[in-house]
């Protein structure tokens, strides 16, 4: 039987993972085109996808599935990732992490119409006094004079892309477990995902120089954050619910600034210490709230 405490940590893991994709991304930009990359790690990540559902002799989902992981799909493994691609080349990681911090609050807002998740008005306060406080933090540290309307459409069309494949997906593994949801995502696009690939990348090869950082910061994406991320993060809103366990992605954001200081040399303010403190007193009190609800009910 799944605890609370083990989704808590199960999204812990899956998050950190998932938070350094926009830094390994901004880092394989001179060397691969933005659709190298977008479909590059899809394909990547389907081959090897396919090669364990075989080891693990997984049977194909029933038809009645497939709307269902192809609506995730589209949403995790292409929306998502093509838009905060190409959102890159006109902005920077740590600019981007303003609208991605609005992740979690669109995911949990998804839930409620998707699967009918309900939560107190605490809940709903806490997640709303961390995003505010996330987005404000990452707006004052992350470069408020680089915005580009269409890198910032762009980053909002990722959001709600990713929210509506993490509550899709999340759903799924109700069905059958999370990596199985993952897997079976970026298996189902493998059609689309290496002729785009292949073609991309021969056209590509000799106008860019591939480095080794920017071969392994596009491995990466691959399969961590494409793939083995994913087989955490979906666990752990499988045993939490959608609307709980996205408020853990709050901490994203900021763990994204903190690897774009890392990788790419940007500068952190010392707010940081400040905001990350308000954030995780605010996932504490989601996690507090729902469990006081659970008990009640």
């Amino acid at each position: 039987m799944p605890s609370k405490k083990s989704g808590i940590l199960f999204a812990l893991v899956g998050v950190p993972i998932i938070s350094i994709t926009l830094p390994m991304v901004k880092l394989s930009l001179p060397s691969f085109d933005p659709w190298t990359l977008t479909f590059g790690r899809a394909a990547i990540a389907g081959t090897v996808a396919v090669i364990l559902l075989k080891i693990k002799k997984v049977p194909v989902p029933n038809k009645e599935l497939w709307p269902k992981i192809s609506i995730t799909a589209l949403g995790i493994v292409i929306g998502f990732p093509v838009l905060t691609t190409f959102a890159l080349l006109y902005t920077t990681s740590a600019h981007s992490a303003v609208i991605i911090a609005g992740l979690p609050m669109a995911t949990a807002v998804v839930a409620v119409i998707r699967m009918n998740e309900r939560e107190p008005i605490g809940f709903w306060l806490a997640a709303l006094v961390g995003t505010v406080t996330l987005i404000g933090y990452a707006w004052l540290n992350g470069g408020s004079n680089e915005t580009n309307f269409v890198a910032d459409a762009m980053l909002f069309g990722a959001v709600l892309s990713a929210a509506i494949g993490y509550a899709e997906g999340a759903a799924l593994t109700k069905i059958m477990p999370g990596w199985q949801v993952v897997s079976w995502c970026v298996a189902v696009l493998l059609p689309l995902s290496v002729p785009i690939f292949l073609v991309t990348l021969i056209q590509g090869w000799a106008n860019h120089q591939i480095t080794y950082v920017a071969l392994g910061a596009f491995l990466f994406t691959a399969l961590g954050s494409m793939y083995l991320g994913f087989f955490a993060w979906y666990r752990g809103l499988s045993e939490l619910g959608v609307t709980k366990g996205s408020q853990v992605q709050m901490l994203q954001a900021f763990l994204t600034l903190v690897w774009s200081a890392v990788l790419l040399g940007e500068v952190v303010s010392i707010q940081s210490l400040l905001a990350a403190s308000v954030v995780i007193a605010c996932v504490a009190i989601t996690q507090r709230i729902k469990a006081k609800s659970t008990l009640i009910t």
